[in-house]
């Protein structure tokens, strides 16, 4: 078992969602329920799947809790896309969080491979 907070993509995923939360704070009102609350469930189970995935006993199940984190941030980065080209998302802030969100799917890809990767026994 892995402790989460220790983990550098679990870092840079918390400080996304926290960002995620401070931008969506001047959506219309009227997408409280739409855009804001998709938005910002899906940058919020990118963490959420990591430190999941962490409590988990094998690493193929932790790689697949990966690879939900995965694909929580390809669906942030599609609805800043959204958000911006509805004109919610000034273009700044769209390209800090979509350079946040690649990053953060690079390196949950690497790290799926790291997990992947096959253990030798030192005899």
């Amino acid at each position: 078992m892995r402790d989460f907070k220790g983990l550098i993509v679990w870092e840079k995923a918390h400080t996304f969602v926290l960002e995620v939360y401070n931008v969506t704070r001047a959506f219309p009102s009227e997408e409280r329920y739409g855009l804001t609350a998709q938005l910002r469930k899906a940058a919020a189970s990118i963490p959420t799947n990591i430190a999941e995935g962490c409590g988990r006993d094998s690493e193929p199940d932790f790689a697949r809790f990966l690879s939900i984190a995965s694909g929580s941030a390809s669906e942030s980065e599609y609805h800043l896309l959204l958000a911006r080209d509805l004109d919610y998302l000034p273009n700044s802030d769209h390209e800090r969080l979509d350079g946040l969100v690649n990053e953060l799917k690079k390196m949950l890809g690497a790290f799926r491979r790291k997990l992947a990767e096959p253990t030798t026994s030192k005899s």
